[in-house]
């Protein structure tokens, strides 16, 4: 799904809207205030955010279990697995696809063990079951089914929250008062460009940024297409990066790639003497026999004060 352009106002479209927006909101809250979470044995570290689409979760879970590690701990991942049909399984790299199990559990399977089940409480109990000692969920921060020792609300500070109200009027999954109620602290990606700091309650506030890996290019320009929440920062990212894009193209989040969209692309790149890139979720998705035509721009967070993030994880 592509962002719609009314999320960014409170135009007349998003405020035709409000009252069904304001009715998903009221869902997520009866749906936070009635259901009890369950507690696991070990600790629960929610990675979340409130808007729809991509905020860099999956990177900030990733750097988060590395931190972890790092501190002698075994953390696992617990996703619902997103587009995937298996359920309740720890996720193997090598034997399972991402049409089984989602593109994001893939990708954090590079960092540390994942296991994919739409009940986050059961889930966690089969991560401990196979020696986890702390728990990541990715996503999860609107689950009530799981106890969480501390929640993260992950915020892209370029992209902001839109318009602040609830799906379908704007982006916002919840309203931001009542997302912050259970929060315990904030990762701010990038700058603060909607200056949404000074809203944050006063919460403890945790700033990165997502930076490129940079990447070796050894055409004169190239091609690049995501199917991710906003595309446009692979795209501004190869371009700090010194590579000249000639064409971009846009996939809905989580898209499942066939096989003649995968091979237009490599014809079109034939045709211009250019380079494939993509992102490492979307890679995944991409067949074995193919993968060598495209590249990926690896990416990771850097944090401005890593210590203070990791006292937190740890008190």
């Amino acid at each position: 799904m592509k962002t719609p352009k009314h999320w960014q106002n409170k135009n007349l479209l998003a405020t035709a809207l409000l009252p069904a927006g304001c009715l998903y909101a009221l869902a997520t809250w009866c749906r936070m205030r009635f259901i009890r979470p369950r507690k696991i044995s070990v600790p629960v570290i929610c990675v979340g955010n409130l808007t729809a689409g991509g905020s860099g979760k999956t990177p900030v879970a990733a750097s988060l279990a590395k931190i972890l590690k790092q501190a002698g701990k075994k953390p696992f991942f617990v996703s619902r697995g997103y587009g995937g049909r298996l359920k309740h399984i720890l996720v193997n790299p090598a034997r399972h696809t991402p049409f089984e199990v989602g593109d994001e559990p893939l990708l954090l399977a590079a960092e540390a063990p994942v296991v994919v089940d739409g009940n986050r409480f059961e889930g966690a109990e089969l991560a401990v079951q196979n020696g986890a000692d702390i728990i990541i969920m990715d996503d999860g921060f609107q689950n009530p089914t799981l106890y969480k020792d501390k929640s993260f609300l992950v915020i892209d500070g370029a992209a902001g929250m839109g318009n602040l109200w609830p799906v379908p009027a704007g982006p916002m999954r919840e309203f931001l008062h009542q997302g912050l109620q259970r929060a315990d602290a904030v990762i701010m990606l990038g700058e603060d460009k909607h200056n949404l700091l000074p809203r944050l309650g006063g919460l403890p506030v945790f700033r990165g940024d997502v930076v490129p890996v940079r990447p070796v290019c050894d055409k004169p320009h190239a091609i690049a297409f995501a199917g991710i929440g906003r595309p446009q920062k692979l795209y501004q990212s190869l371009e700090d990066c010194g590579i000249t894009l000639v064409k971009t193209k846009d996939f809905p989040d989580h898209h499942f790639y066939n096989r003649s969209e995968l091979e237009n692309l490599i014809k079109e790149a034939g045709k211009l003497n250019a380079a494939l890139f993509t992102t490492s979720k979307d890679m995944v998705k991409i067949p074995a026999d193919l993968r060598p035509n495209f590249r990926v721009l690896e990416i990771t967070v850097k944090w401005q004060d890593e210590e203070a993030l990791r006292r937190f994880l740890l008190r």
